[in-house]
């Protein structure tokens, strides 16, 4: 893959979120255009993930992957079987994210916090926790990885995730503490598509 592409996918990710926190589009809309351009690359996720920078990568194009096959398997255009393989496939994209998600916490050595956040949704509840990393020397190096990686105006990056297995890695490590907040990302998780 070459850095040109992959610069390409992450301003144009940029591009669209900043049309979805103006209302510009919707959610569904969002995650289709994402995973429509990533295609037209044709860039895939790192097979060795040995630094920050392709963890990062790797947990955007899971996550991009996961939500566009959960999108498809609500299609009710669909069979009931393509609806299942559909959600199988967004299943397996969401393995291999918090994969990413653990490959990435390992590699900062677990600097980061990490909360479970309130969500309006009952299969979320309890589950879902927002991973905030905000120490300077990591952002520096994603920023000179990337520019527009996704990290905010409020310089940090932010990954979500609903395993079990990060949450006990979080919690052995001293991180993840069982208060619940509101996400910094609230209106994106708790709007449907």
């Amino acid at each position: 893959m070459t850095m040109d592409k992959f610069n390409k996918f992450l301003r144009n990710r940029q591009s669209l979120l900043i049309q979805y926190k103006m209302g510009d589009l919707t959610k569904n809309e969002f995650i289709e255009e994402n995973y429509r351009y990533m295609e037209s690359l044709g860039i895939k996720p790192f097979n060795r993930v040995d630094n920050i920078k392709k963890a990062i990568y790797n947990y955007h194009y899971y996550n991009v992957s996961a939500k566009y096959w959960q999108w498809l398997a609500r299609d009710p255009k669909n069979s009931e079987k393509e609806r299942q393989a559909c959600l199988a496939e967004s299943m397996n994209y969401y393995y291999l994210k918090d994969s990413a998600t653990m490959s990435l916490l390992r590699l900062i050595n677990f600097k980061a916090e990490a909360y479970y956040v309130r969500v309006k949704s009952s299969k979320l509840k309890d589950k879902l926790i927002e991973i905030v990393i905000k120490d300077p020397d990591i952002l520096l190096e994603i920023n000179a990885f990337y520019p527009v990686s996704g990290v905010s105006d409020n310089d940090y990056l932010i990954l979500h995730t609903k395993s079990a297995f990060i949450a006990n890695a979080l919690k052995a490590n001293g991180i993840l503490k069982d208060d619940k907040r509101k996400s910094l990302t609230d209106n994106y998780i708790n709007q449907k598509y």
